[in-house]
């Protein structure tokens, strides 16, 4: 595992459109590696491949209950309204408050090419959906209803 250097905004490459992951191969499993150490390092909830500039689909994310690796994911049914802060290891500068759906059922891939599906709510939910717009070249700041110095959030 390696740590890889994070992009930051107004880097292009954010506002991308991410391919489909095709190969579950060794490639993945290090990309998934190097991505859950890096945001480990960084000390986020959750990271998607393109903020460490690999334009493929994929996420990872731990809200204290333990790392979930996504594979092309995609959320298929969402329920409810909650609005809170956000912030983004890409943007770590400022946070927002963000209108998302409380609750979310996904569906993915594991690393190794085995589809699931997984229901999230609260802060899962919020994490979720807060990653899988970064594969769509979407970031918080597009849909915050405020935006703020994230040492104002402290």
């Amino acid at each position: 595992m390696s740590l890889r250097i994070i992009v930051k905004h107004p880097d292009p490459v954010l506002r991308e459109m991410c391919k489909p992951v095709q190969k579950f191969n060794a490639n993945l499993h290090k990309l998934l590696d190097d991505m859950a150490e890096t945001m480990y390092m960084a000390e986020g909830v959750g990271l998607a491949a393109p903020q460490v500039g690999n334009l493929k689909r994929v996420v990872v994310i731990d809200v204290g209950s333990g790392l979930l690796e996504m594979v092309n994911p995609e959320i298929i049914d969402r329920r409810g309204v909650q609005v809170g802060p956000e912030g983004c290891l890409s943007i770590p500068t400022l946070m927002g408050d963000v209108r998302r759906a409380k609750w979310v059922r996904a569906r993915a891939y594991d690393r190794y090419g085995k589809e699931f599906t997984l229901e999230g709510s609260d802060l899962l939910a919020r994490a979720i959906q807060h990653e899988i717009d970064h594969l769509n070249g979407v970031l918080f700041i597009d849909l915050a209803i405020r935006i703020y110095s994230s040492r104002e959030h402290k």
